[in-house]
């Protein structure tokens, strides 16, 4: 008996194995990333891999400019080809600093008064020539977040008010902007998840961030929190770097009331990029990187993408900048295509004159330079034209 009961048993065993195997031999037989599957020596190998690489810096990760990044790196990927590595970043006002410096870094994320900063305030040598951009992104609103106890930007004086981390781009804007409303504020530099804890417990009365609305940061909060967005008039004080901005209950319901707005201020946002001399390798790799982008830009038209990526106007200007030759080079080809695309740009451009003809009480509409600036709402009224 005990002769059978071992048979018994190491035939189960067999079988155990033999169900093992099956569940193995699938694993074994998977296909592997063509990309893993190429053979060469290690140095042909850190050869190819480095070829086409490009150094993206966006900002923090919870942030709009950081998924900005990641769907760039992601829509221009091509293998060894071309490579863009999105860099988690201290912010925009930062990320100037590491275009300039940071080994590794080609291509950035900033914003126009972070670059007037530098070249009026910190006297960066021949700064408009060492850093251009290659296109406008959508303009960064501020947000300041307070508890409703606070009524306006005069009810923060003397309080406590968190603008992140140094590096972000609230610490540079926020500051600017309190110091230009003469309202003295103490600063307070700690990470946002942080200051929204210390905001309910009071022992922080307002945090600051300039960011791209809508943010998860914000349109998490619950609704009935106590907690509001204080608004900023615009005014002439903000007309050299500044654009109009709004919140809506679109934008955060949780915080916003259905048919209430909240005026704020905006900053453009830009894709930076450092002037390497032509024909050394890292021009090579940034020129790639800079056609297909202008190649590959109706991809970021369509979900999943951020929709403000259609709020972007290609041939937008950015005052104070010089666009990038390669960049200009690559507008210019795309304002030559077709005959339709010409008349659709014809036609573009007269709705855009009648959506400005339809707002005359918007400061400095006539002003050229606030044009690029009200793009963004131009294509929301166009949109709606469309819809009537």
């Amino acid at each position: 008996m005990r002769t059978i009961a071992g048979v018994a048993a190491i035939v189960a065993i067999g079988v155990g194995l033999l169900g093992l195997n099956a569940i193995i031999a699938p694993t074994r037989a998977q296909m592997v990333p063509q990309a893993l599957q190429q053979g060469g020596s290690d140095a042909e190998l850190k050869e190819r891999k480095n070829a086409w690489t490009v150094g993206l810096v966006g900002g923090l990760l919870s942030g709009t400019q950081m998924r900005f990044a990641d769907e760039i790196a992601s829509v221009l990927d091509d293998g060894d080809n071309l490579r863009v590595l999105p860099i988690v970043s201290h912010g925009a006002a930062s990320n100037l600093d590491d275009i300039l410096y940071l080994h590794g870094v080609d291509v950035g994320i900033t914003q126009s008064d972070v670059f007037e900063y530098f070249r009026t305030q910190r006297k960066t040598a021949n700064l408009d020539k060492r850093v251009n951009y290659i296109v406008r992104l959508p303009i960064a609103e501020l947000h300041i977040l307070a508890r409703d106890d606070v009524k306006s930007l005069e009810d923060l004086r003397g309080k406590k008010v968190n603008f992140g981390p140094a590096g972000t781009a609230a610490s540079l804007t926020g500051t600017i902007v309190f110091q230009r409303l003469g309202i003295h504020i103490e600063s307070v530099l700690i990470d946002q998840p942080s200051a929204l804890q210390k905001l309910r417990a009071g022992e922080v009365d307002a945090l600051a961030r300039v960011i791209v609305k809508p943010i998860d940061f914000f349109s998490k909060i619950p609704p009935g929190s106590g907690l509001h967005f204080v608004p900023i008039p615009y005014s002439k004080l903000f007309e050299d770097f500044y654009a109009l901005g709004e919140f809506t209950n679109a934008d955060y319901p949780n915080l916003v009331n259905p048919g209430d707005r909240v005026d704020t201020i905006a900053v453009p946002s830009v894709l930076a990029v450092y002037n390497w001399q032509k024909g050394t390798d890292r021009y090579r790799k940034v020129e790639h990187f800079v056609e297909a982008l202008f190649t590959k830009w109706d991809k970021f038209q369509h979900p999943p993408f951020h929709p403000s990526w259609k709020e972007i106007n290609l041939a937008a200007t950015v005052p104070g900048w010089t666009r990038w030759s390669v960049a200009e080079e690559m507008l210019q080809k795309m304002s030559g295509g077709s005959a339709k695309q010409k008349n659709d740009q014809q036609q573009l451009s007269g709705d855009f004159q009648a959506y400005l003809n339809s707002r005359p009480d918007l400061p400095g509409v006539r002003d050229p330079a606030q044009r690029d600036e009200l793009y963004r709402d131009f294509l929301r009224w166009r949109e709606k034209q469309a819809n009537h």
